[in-house]
């Protein structure tokens, strides 16, 4: 394992209403990363999850915004550290595999390392988010790439350089989606690694909702292939115009050849309409691919205005001019002084 003493970890645990398990998940933390300060985000709880929390020797943070898009918002703004450890409250995730975390995280030189999940389907015996899961991993790939297996994994580790680039958008459950798609669009270097998935303490509940949640997770991947991609996604609907288009001529086209006439002029109306909306489409895809690329290039030259804080001086020797040792011949130092 790589030596983690000169790193700051920590340790982010976005909760509501999890009073029955974040004691054990904050001391499971603990042993797993004792220098590792851990932060538990009480997002507008009605239990004792705070009073929990404090007692096991976590810090204690309020987030008014309900959500755990904005819970994250606000745990990257707010917290300073070189390495993010990111868990559920809810005991599903093993805090005895944070150390392999962290250690991909350095060793591979990634920006974020993700926890994919063995046994899903033992989350409370809900086969249907297991399912969901396979499918919407399918239409990320499809959409995004094969960067991941499983984009829904709430168990991430990530370096500084990525907590303070993240946009963070998201309101909700799907700020996973989100964090995976910012990794794929800005091409960095990520990794997984796959771990048990455990069952929650008994007699707490999901807060997940099948069908809603999946509603918004599939709206957020629309409309982050239009921020990201726009030429496919507006191409797709310039496709599906035309298509519409060509059906309702065909027949019309047949009864010119045959007959000389057109009898159908509303249809033919209606078919112009559709083949102008698709060359519309297809404009504004050509137009905002453009635009796309010049923010994806201001977020990437953001991204590289962070520090990556993983130990590059150390590892090779990279320090700045004025710390060199003088004695040795520096003709680049001298030249930039001069």
């Amino acid at each position: 394992m790589t030596d983690t003493s000169r790193y700051s970890l920590a340790v982010l645990l976005p909760c509501y209403n999890e009073g029955l398990s974040i004691a054990p998940v904050v001391i499971s933390f603990r042993k797993a990363l004792p220098g590792a300060r851990i932060y538990v985000y009480d997002n507008n709880s009605t239990d004792d999850t705070a009073q929990q929390a404090a007692i096991a020797g976590a810090t204690v943070i309020s987030c008014r915004r309900q959500g755990k898009g904005n819970v994250v918002r606000q745990m990257f703004a707010d917290i300073e550290a070189d390495i993010y450890i990111m868990a559920d409250g809810d005991g599903t995730y093993d805090a005895a595999a944070a150390p392999r975390m962290i250690d991909a995280l350095l060793t591979d030189r990634a920006d974020m390392v993700v926890g994919t999940r063995r046994n899903i389907t033992e989350d409370a015996g809900r086969r249907g988010h297991a399912l969901g899961n396979q499918m919407f991993n399918r239409v990320y790939q499809a959409m995004f790439g094969r960067d991941f297996t499983d984009i829904f994994s709430g168990y991430r580790v990530f370096t500084r350089r990525f907590a303070k680039s993240f946009p963070a958008n998201s309101a909700g459950f799907e700020i996973e989606t989100e964090m995976s798609v910012h990794a794929s669009t800005l091409r960095l270097p990520v990794t997984e690694i796959e771990f048990d998935y455990g069952r929650r303490v008994e007699g707490s509940a999901s807060k997940l909702s099948t069908f809603r949640d999946g509603a918004r997770i599939l709206g957020m991947m629309a409309m982050l292939l239009k921020e990201t991609k726009p030429f496919v996604f507006f191409s797709a609907i310039s496709a599906a115009l035309f298509a519409a288009c060509a059906a309702l001529m065909l027949p019309i086209v047949a009864e010119f050849l045959s007959t000389g006439l057109v009898s159908r002029i509303p249809t033919v109306m209606l078919a112009m309409t559709l083949l102008v909306g698709a060359m519309l489409a297809m404009s504004c895809g050509v137009i905002l691919d453009s635009v796309s690329r010049g923010r994806i290039e201001q977020k990437r030259i953001f991204y590289l205005s962070q520090a990556p804080a993983r130990g590059e001086r150390a590892l090779f020797g990279a320090q700045p001019i004025e710390e060199r040792d003088t004695a040795t011949p520096q003709p680049v130092a001298r030249e930039l002084r001069a």
